[in-house]
């Protein structure tokens, strides 16, 4: 377990901090700000404020926590395999996408840039809905002739795409 502890929890730390703690949570639960406004504030100090790292602290607790339960845990292990799998599934798909130009944005300014990134984001939704639709069809046709387990869907994916021609510019 050596390498995965971090050393001991600042307690002190987040005790003077926890008012405002309290604070941020309670704005966060009441939807009166987001999480990514105040993930914002808190980066945008030039130096590390009391309360970023006091939040740190806590997720420290927290990564900690988890690790033990997933540790003891071979259910939660599994399940935590299986969605990174399909993380990295989707992954594979954007950068099998983006490789035609050789897996670099080459556009100059931010704006395009954004662009480029969101129009990566388009083509692979695109390809997601197409494979799910698909997918869809075929189950149904499939069904019509035979009896399909239920069990079986959960192991099919619509990230594939060895079927989908992938040459060309995306505009």
């Amino acid at each position: 377990l050596a390498p995965l502890i971090g050393g001991r929890i600042n307690g002190a730390l987040i005790r003077a901090h926890w008012p405002d703690i309290l604070r941020i949570v309670a704005s966060l639960r009441a939807g009166t700000v987001t999480a990514s406004v105040i993930m914002r504030q808190l980066a945008a100090h030039p130096r590390q404020n009391g309360i970023a790292t006091a939040l740190r602290e806590i997720g420290r607790m927290e990564r900690t926590l988890f690790m033990l339960d997933w540790i003891e845990d071979p259910e939660l292990r599994r399940s935590t395999g299986h969605e990174l799998n399909k993380g990295e599934t989707r992954n594979s798909l954007a950068r099998a996408v983006f490789l035609h130009r050789l897996g670099e944005i080459r556009d100059r300014t931010y704006e395009n840039q954004q662009h480029r990134a969101s129009g990566l984001n388009l083509v692979v939704t695109a390809i997601v809905l197409w494979n799910t639709r698909y997918l869809e069809r075929a189950l149904a046709r499939l069904r019509g002739d035979e009896f399909v387990p239920a069990h079986l869907l959960a192991h099919l994916s619509p990230l594939g795409w060895e079927h989908i021609n992938l040459t060309g510019d995306y505009i």
